[in-house]
């Protein structure tokens, strides 16, 4: 007689059928986290067959998985081989090694650039012989700009993922530094580079028997690229710092003052701020930035705030010819995936980033770009800079993604932040066909979090393909004639 096809699939010490109408049901019954909303889409990309949804169509915040509209949108509408731009401008030409005037670098908002590339632009002068301004520097931005969007939560401001989106942004407008302890003390000693232009008062004491039943540091951040740190911190190894600017404007002006003082060219007049390019001027030199589909592939795989929000700008720009901010950005997002086909009435974008709490995605909506990105030759490409299970960018050490039957198979943008867990992508395995999820996990309990032994999307993959494997085993046996009984 033919043998049974029969999976099960085992979590948690838990046997559960692979078979069956009411299996999701079953295995959800089991896995699904009491205290947290969920919602999930799964299809199969070949047949286009809904394998499974919950709660497709209700709103949650999507986290990170925004930058998978983010990438979308600014690939229709910007093209792969857009690049940011920073450009120097004169209204004079270079006469004996000199500018009898003023000059001006338009800044774009490049949230790649460095100091080593402003370096750069200034050698492009010097090697056309320039060694003197006679007038002032000017550094063009845009007036009155939106830094951070609605819904950003404030304690997360001085912390780099949070990073000000400006037309000035110079090494990710983000300062790295080290806390260390004192010896024979419960002080601490505070590292940042002496050439960075912020002032951090440091009161900070660490706790290193762990005897403090409320420990925990304190980053104050006050006007002019000030700080204040201060509280305690538990333990007795030195951490490292990253801390977000407050004033680009400011921060640009100053570390462009260091930089032009280590050139070979001399300033006669001052280093000012505008936000207007006047007219009858050229370029006289120009930095670009790697092209859009360099910037999309770190932005997905490293899940990159400030690439993320920086390009939402620009499609506010590009879209509504005027200069971009958070609102005409995210207009224009809703604008351009709605001409793609992607159903976005009732979702309510606010950044690129997904950093908004703000921001309202369903599971239907985010299976929608996926989809675009699965069948449309524009985008396909982005499935290549996505993480992959145990391999790279945010999945490589999830837990339970770094090993069998996840591992190398999952393909997905994750969305975290706290209460929240999210993925969106693919599942791709020789033993099967192509398919699409998203899993949606808002309001999750942090003593839930801490206790859990796999994600609740880990599971509910593990059960995804056991379920796809036993299905596909259970057709190709009942295509195949039975064998004799022995």
């Amino acid at each position: 007689m033919r043998p049974l096809v029969y999976a099960c699939l085992v979590l948690g010490g838990l046997s559960l059928p692979a078979i069956g109408a009411d299996y999701f049901d079953n295995v959800l019954t089991k896995i699904k986290p009491p205290h947290s909303h969920t919602a999930i889409i799964a299809t199969n990309l070949v047949t286009g067959d809904i394998l499974f949804e919950q709660s497709p169509d209700t709103l949650l915040l999507p986290a990170s998985t925004m930058k998978l509209l983010t990438a979308v949108a600014a690939t229709s509408a910007l093209g792969a081989g857009f690049t940011f731009n920073t450009r120097v401008y004169s209204r004079f030409p270079i006469k004996d090694g000199v500018i009898a005037g003023d000059v001006y670098i338009g800044f774009d908002g490049d949230p790649t650039l460095k100091s080593e590339d402003l370096k750069a632009l200034l050698a492009q002068l010097t090697e056309q012989g320039l060694y003197r301004i006679e007038g002032s520097l000017y550094l063009i931005g845009q007036a009155n700009e939106q830094l951070q969007a609605p819904g950003w939560v404030w304690d997360d401001l001085g912390i780099c993922y949070a990073a000000p989106v400006s037309s000035f942004v110079l090494d990710r407008n983000c300062v790295h530094g080290k806390l260390s302890p004192k010896l024979a003390s419960n002080q601490s000693q505070l590292s940042i580079p002496g050439d960075i232009p912020i002032s951090i008062k440091n009161t900070a004491v660490f706790d290193k028997s762990k005897t403090e039943k409320f420990c925990q540091l304190d980053l104050q951040r006050l006007a002019a690229n000030h700080f204040a740190l201060g509280g305690c911190y538990s333990g007795s190894q030195a951490i490292k710092l990253a801390i977000a600017i407050t004033d680009p404007e400011l921060f640009m002006q100053a570390s462009m003052s260091q930089i032009l003082k280590s050139s070979k060219i001399k300033l006669k007049g001052k280093i000012l701020v505008q936000h207007q390019l006047p007219a009858n001027t050229h370029v006289i030199a120009t930095h670009g930035s790697v092209p859009l589909s360099d910037l999309l592939h770190t932005m997905l795989l490293k899940s990159d705030n400030l690439i993320a929000d920086s390009l939402l700008k620009q499609l506010g720009k590009h879209t509504f010819q005027r200069p971009g901010n958070f609102s005409n950005g995210s207009r224009a997002l809703k604008q351009i995936l709605t001409g793609e086909g992607v159903e976005l009435n009732h979702a309510q974008v606010v950044d690129g980033s997904g950093l908004s709490r703000y921001n309202l995605l369903s599971a239907r909506q985010l299976s929608q770009v996926l989809t675009l990105i699965y069948t449309d030759s524009r985008f396909t490409p982005l499935i290549d800079s996505l993480p992959v299970a145990g391999v790279s960018g945010t999945l490589k050490y999830k837990t339970s993604f770094n090993k069998p039957p996840l591992f190398k198979h999952v393909i997905a943008k994750t969305g975290s932040m706290q209460g929240v867990d999210n993925l969106a992508g693919f599942i791709r395995s020789e033993t099967q066909a192509d398919t699409l999820f998203v899993i949606l996990e808002n309001g999750q309990s942090p003593l839930e979090k801490k206790q859990q032994s796999a994600p609740f999307s880990a599971l509910f993959l593990h059960s995804l393909m056991a379920n796809t494997l036993a299905q596909e085993s259970q057709a190709s046996s009942t295509l195949t004639p039975a064998s004799p009984a022995n």
